[in-house]
């Protein structure tokens, strides 16, 4: 049963991507919600299948960002090669925290990634190439295989969706893989990994660098969709933001991130007018009621009652 509302709701979400321009909804705020959807789904690989709690997410996002900015605005690169340049960024810095930081564990591990991340938001601060505190303005969507103007919404919210529709489904693959399942078993036991024979180090490393590759994208798009890069997506309240995000919907499952990164998102775009810079303080108060009474999470605890029915049934 569990397993048939399942794929309904996975139904549900492709036809909500196909049909969401055509319900009134504005493209530029969708295109956000997936990118940072996206990001939310990153982290999870991180946080919730492996068990790697990561404070420096925000560097793989910003980063990358300002690279595809760049990339499309000073050197006039196609947006398809310069995303996957952001890729590539973001899993390269991912190998680089990943070899310093993998080493360690719990609260220790976090805050390696988190003094890395401020080093890298220093650089994004002085380099010249980003602009500084002014951040990189006015990047163009430019021509999609040299044949497909970005500059509609529509198109560009279709080519946003299925770039995350690919990432989803890639990330589903991953975590039902026998990798994926080495993955799970690490973070549940990682001493009886060690003992069963897996180079526990390197599959960390692996999903580490898997992660930062997506988050990389996911800053990618935002500078695409947005026409902009700025020091606020390399902060490490963005490595926050995307935390509150996963933790929201619900760590360790599939929908769980895309679910609390559009809870933010819409709660961010809501509010913003209405409350200022309140709105932090309603997230925030809106993130300590959901540990306190549902803590896996709004997917997480639907499943868990789900199971529990099943169970009973």
């Amino acid at each position: 049963m569990f397993k048939r509302l399942s794929f309904a709701a996975q139904m549900a979400l492709l036809a909500l991507l196909l049909s969401a321009p055509f319900l009134g909804l504005y493209p530029v705020f969708l295109m956000k919600l997936l990118c940072f959807a996206l990001f939310a789904c990153a982290f999870n690989l991180l946080l919730g299948f492996t068990g790697l709690l990561s404070f420096g997410h925000a560097a793989f996002f910003g980063f990358s960002a300002y690279v595809t900015g760049h990339l499309i605005k000073v050197l006039g690169w196609s947006p398809e090669l310069a995303l996957l340049a952001g890729a590539v960024t973001g899993a390269g810095l991912g190998a680089v925290f990943g070899l310093v930081a993998i080493r360690r564990q719990g609260i220790y591990f976090a805050m390696i990634t988190l003094a890395l991340a401020q080093m890298v938001f220093f650089i994004c601060l002085q380099a010249p190439f980003t602009g500084g505190e002014d951040g990189l303005q006015a990047v163009p969507r430019g021509m999609l295989l040299g044949s497909v103007s970005l500059m509609s919404d529509t198109v560009m919210y279709y080519v946003v969706a299925a770039i995350f529709l690919a990432c989803y489904l890639g990330i589903a693959r991953i975590v039902n893989s026998p990798f994926g399942q080495v993955l799970k078993m690490i973070r549940e036991n990682e001493p009886r990994a060690v003992s069963l024979g897996y180079e526990v180090d390197r599959y960390k490393l692996l999903a580490f660098v898997l992660s930062a590759a997506l988050a990389g994208l996911a800053g990618s798009l935002k500078t695409l969709v947005m026409g902009f890069a700025t020091l606020s997506d390399v902060h490490w309240s963005m490595s926050g933001e995307v935390i509150l995000m996963s933790l929201l919907g619900g760590v360790g499952t599939l929908f769980g991130p895309v679910l609390g990164a559009g809870i933010v998102i819409a709660l961010q775009n809501l509010l913003a007018d209405k409350v200022g810079s309140w709105v932090t303080v309603i997230i925030g108060a809106i993130f300590v009621i959901c540990v306190m009474t549902f803590r896996k999470g709004v997917v997480g605890e639907l499943q868990a009652y789900m199971d529990r029915r099943r169970q009973h049934g």
